[in-house]
């Protein structure tokens, strides 16, 4: 999609900061940090949001999660633990309509996503 913005990051059309890069996926830091390490996993196919997977593209959904615990290691949180959130459609606080995993870590995020 061309107005796609993490679309024109896999292209290269907008710089960023890549922490990882395979043929099917792309890792890269967050513009917007919520703790110390925050990576973007996501495919480099446009995939909406998870409600659009399917059984042609779900080999790109097996290689983000390969990716993801590679990028733990890469940003040294696969010891120490991290979390992994996927945010689907605007009631899950979805900002970007593509395809997308937010792997947290560098300090203790605590059992509720939702600090009360």
């Amino acid at each position: 999609m061309e107005d796609c913005i993490f679309c024109k990051i896999i292209n290269k059309e907008i710089p960023s900061a890549i922490i990882y890069e395979d043929e099917k996926v792309i890792a890269f830091n967050d513009i917007n940090p919520v703790a110390p390490v925050h990576v973007l996993v996501i495919p480099k196919i446009h995939i909406s949001c998870i409600n659009d997977i399917n059984s042609e593209n779900s080999k790109y959904i097996e290689q983000v999660y390969i990716a993801i615990a590679e990028v733990a290691k890469i940003v040294k949180v696969d010891e120490a633990g991290y979390r992994v959130i996927n945010n689907c459609g605007e009631d899950g606080g979805q900002v970007v309509n593509h395809l997308h995993f937010h792997l947290l870590g560098g300090k203790h995020l605590g059992s509720k996503l939702v600090q009360e």
